[in-house]
């Protein structure tokens, strides 16, 4: 993780941070007594310029990222553009970006500071995740979609100490 952190932060991202299921699978993990870590999907980095929208930027920053650590899983988004394709006002911050997203226990984001301290955005508070709960954040309305997403995962097979909130 360290590794990870390190290698985003050297990216030199506007408000740069590694966020999502790489942050909540790792404290699941941990919470669960495992001692490998469930494999990602993805690892998502997640930063903030509003004065650079261009998507093919991402591109290439996955492929630093690709090529740095010789894994495929990079996903990079700049949050400021992010709201076009939710369909939600203009997000004003990495914080208000995240605060959209379905589960709150997932709205987490880490970076590693330039004294290698490791700083977290967190909008919803961390005791969901910390508690191994999941519920629909307050801001993302699309009920549907977080049912059949939550559903979809099947969280529950592999961290069994979950305790899902309405659904």
């Amino acid at each position: 993780m360290m590794n990870d952190l390190s290698v985003v932060r050297s990216l030199e991202l506007p408000h740069g941070h590694i966020a999502a299921g790489y942050v909540r699978n790792y404290i699941w993990d941990y919470l669960h007594g495992y001692h490998t870590r469930t494999p990602l999907n993805d690892i998502d980095v997640i930063y903030y310029n509003k004065d650079e929208l261009d998507e093919e930027v991402e591109k290439k920053l996955e492929q630093q990222l690709k090529q740095a650590t010789g894994n495929p899983l990079w996903s990079v988004k700049n949050q400021a553009r992010m709201h076009i394709q939710n369909g939600n006002r203009p997000y004003l911050s990495i914080q208000d970006a995240i605060s959209y997203w379905p589960e709150t226990a997932t709205a987490v984001a880490i970076t590693l500071e330039a004294d290698n301290r490791i700083s977290y955005v967190c909008p919803h508070g961390l005791d969901d995740m910390f508690e191994c709960r999941v519920r629909q954040s307050p801001l993302f309305k699309d009920e549907a979609y977080y049912q059949k997403r939550v559903r979809g995962k099947q969280w529950e097979a592999i961290w069994p100490k979950l305790t899902f909130i309405g659904l």
